[in-house]
Formats: C-alpha cells, structure tokens, sequence
C-alpha cells in the first residue's frame, strides 16, 4: 500500500497548484474560482463520513477501486476542460471520491495489531508526503509545455489507473498468511506477536465474509447500514477526540495561513525563503513519520500520553513563533514543528480507532477527515480577523486553541488511560 500512497498525493501535487492558472486562464473571475474551491471542499467534507463508512459495509477492496477509478475519471475530465463548466464538472467525482489514502488508513488498521499501529500509519504518512514533496516541482515543469496543463491531468489520471492495478493485484485472500510469514522471516521490533497475528486472521475472516456478502446488497440496504452506522458515532462518547483534532487542526492551519505574508511584514523576507522553509518542514514531517516505531517504543505504545506530550510541544512552537525576534527563531520553530505535527497528527487517528473499535474504522476515519474539513473552512475566517490585529495574531490565536485542546485532553485523562490499560493487557 505504500507504492500506491506515493502516487496518490505524487499525480494530485502535480495539478493541484496548476488548477487556480488553469481557471482563470479560462475566463472565470477570482470569485467563481474561489466558489468552485470552496464547494470541492464542501463535497469532501459531507462526503468523507459516508464513503469511509460505506468501505466498512461493502468491504475495503471493493471501496478503494471504486473510488480510485472515480477518481482517474474526474483527473481525466480535469484533462479535457476547455471551459469553466466543464471544470466544475471535473471536480465533483473527486470531491465525493477522493478518500483513497482514508481508505487505505483503515485497511492498514485492519491488517495490523494496535500496537504496531502508529508504526504503520508513520511510514504510510511518510510514503505520501514524499510524493507531495516531488509533485510541485514535476507538474512545474510539465505545464510549461504546450498544454502542459492537459497533459499533467491525463498524467495524474493515468497514475490513478495504475494505482487501481497495484489495489486490484494485493493479495486479498492471502494477505494474513503473508503477515504470518513476514513475521516468520522478520523476528525484529517490526514482527506482530502470534496472539495478535491469529486474532487479525480470525477478525479479518469475519469481516471479508461480511463485506463479501455486503456487496450484494441491494444499494437501499446498504445506505440503512451507512446510515445507522454513522448515527452510531454521532451518538457515541467520542466528541472530546474529534473536538480535540478539530481545534490542533485550525491551531495548526492558523500557524500556516499567513505564513509567507506575516515573514514579509515582520522580517522582510521574501516569498521565495518562506517556500524553501516550508519544502524543509514538510522533509523533516517525513523523517518524522519515519521515526515513530522507536518513539512510541519509548513511550511504551503509551498513544494518549504521546499525543498529550506533543500537543502540548506544539503549542508552545507555536507560542515561539509567534514571540520571535529574528528569523532564527522562526526556523527553530519551524524545526521542530514539524516532528511534533506529524506525531500529533497519527495519534489522534491512533486513538480514535483504539477508542471507537476497529470494526468501524473507515467510519471513524471518514468522520475525523470531515472534522478536519471543518476546520480548514473554518480557519481562514478566523485567520484573516485576527491579522486584523496583528501578524502575529493568527498563531497567537492557535495558542489558545491548543491550549484548549490541552485543557479537555487532561479533563478527560482517566478515560483514556483506561482504554491504554485495556489495551496494553490485550496485548
């Protein structure tokens, strides 16, 4: 799964920062392209629930192709338009489709004991961020050939093509036996335990033979099931996870909104450092996701005081960003930053699924995706108020947010180091 991941986010970061050029080179004004951004992002927030809910009923194989393809056809229309409709058109398979790398996170959750689990995920998130590192700069050179827009989006479909060949060639009826043998041959930090590797099997029978038989229900029966499915959520104990990924989230974009202009005013450093810094920060969030085996193993797999620890770093990076005196210091945050994000970011994905069970897991993904939706409608709003103030009001703003986030992860401390114990006896 991590080939397919690089590609995912490697053939998306080609077009993506071509699509505003490409619009306005259509004719459409500033404020239909900022409306078709906006209502792409409305679409994945709406969606995210359903579709990660409908690869628990139907079966995560059958899911992810559907979505892959749907996905390469929405690209390839990006291809094809030559006006303003047609590229509205474009973008609504992608904005109700585009949860491949969702999907993917709850059939590696699947296939992996809760312990080796933000393991997993670090390497998955590292895998896919190299790929959005390379894509700006290979879609920069490709749109200045001729068409160079329409070339890179028949590209970035034909990448999704091949991605639905490499999902379509996994083993699926053999993958724990594989699991089994890869533990055989790796008896290193990285191997699963034979408890846990008979449980997966055991678990993983049972759901395929759900999902098999799913796939043949009627479209009616399996719209009940999302529905009831996602009801289940809505009314479970987990609003104090999503609330807390919901404000580290707008903390976070906060602390980017403004990123370029805020350097400018209060440094005087120019656009192009800013984009180099932001380059090197996304190099250390791969590195990052790289090193979080022997961190969690430093932790004892301990996912709650882990998050606690690098919420409360990156708040106070976040703080130091916002105070700093010179440049340096910004780049020392910046550092930093980088590592506790990343951490942040796989443990709070950690713990909703220790928390809501791992029979839910395209569920709980889907609706922590729209949680985070949420907040990026919600932080440029608040962004551009606070720098009303001040440039530094923005992460000043984040501060307390994540302050906040802080404050309900302590308030709620003794319920989730239960579920740590649990899980640690499990084990």
């Amino acid at each position: 799964l991590f080939p397919p991941s690089f590609q995912d986010l490697f053939g998306v970061s080609m077009v993506v920062p071509l699509m505003n050029l490409h619009i306005k080179s259509l004719g459409a004004s500033h404020t239909v392209a900022g409306i078709i951004g906006s209502l792409y992002g409305i679409m994945q927030l709406f969606s995210s629930p359903f579709v990660g809910c409908w690869s628990d009923v139907v079966g995560r194989r059958y899911s992810l192709l559907a979505c892959i393809l749907l996905s390469a056809l929405g690209y390839f229309l990006l291809g094809t338009s030559t006006t303003v409709f047609l590229f509205a058109i474009s973008r609504v398979p992608v904005g109700i489709f585009k949860h491949t790398l969702s999907i993917s996170k709850a059939l590696l959750s699947d296939l992996v004991s809760e312990r080796d689990r933000p393991l997993v995920m670090g390497r998955f998130n590292a895998a896919s961020s190299v790929g959005f590192i390379l894509g700006p700069v290979v879609g920069g050179y490709l749109t200045e050939l001729e068409d160079g827009f329409y070339q890179t989006s028949f590209i970035c479909a034909s990448i999704f093509l091949l991605n639905a060949g490499l999902v379509w060639m996994l083993p699926w009826s053999e993958e724990n036996s594989g699991g089994r043998e890869y533990q055989q041959g790796n008896k290193g930090t990285d191997s699963f335990s034979a408890k846990a590797s008979c449980d997966l099997h055991s678990k993983s029978t049972t759901n395929g033979a759900v999902a098999s038989n799913s796939v043949f229900q009627s479209p009616w029966a399996q719209v009940a099931t999302v529905l009831t499915r996602i009801k289940g959520i809505a009314c479970s104990d987990l609003w104090d996870i999503f609330l807390v990924r919901l404000l580290m989230s707008v903390a976070i974009l906060l602390y980017y909104s403004n990123f370029t202009l805020a350097l400018d005013e209060r440094f005087g450093v120019k656009p192009l450092f800013a984009g180099y810094l932001m380059s090197y920060s996304s190099a250390l969030g791969v590195l990052a996701g790289c090193l979080l085996g022997p961190i969690t193993r430093l932790y004892q797999h301990n996912t709650y005081r882990l998050l606690l620890h690098s919420s409360t770093f990156t708040c106070t990076l976040i703080l130091l960003y916002a105070s700093a005196l010179s440049i340096w210091m910004v780049v020392l945050s910046s550092t930093f930053l980088a590592f506790s994000t990343t951490i942040g970011r796989t443990c709070i994905i950690d713990l909703e699924l220790t928390i809501g069970g791992n029979e839910a897991s395209g569920t709980l993904l889907g609706v922590g995706q729209s949680v985070t939706s949420v907040g990026r409608i919600v932080a440029p709003l608040l962004s551009g108020i606070a720098q009303e103030f001040s440039p530094c009001g923005p992460p000043s703003l984040g501060v307390g947010l994540a302050l906040v986030a802080i404050l309900i992860m302590n308030a709620n401390k003794q319920k989730y180091c239960n579920r740590e114990n649990v899980k640690s006896k499990t084990q």
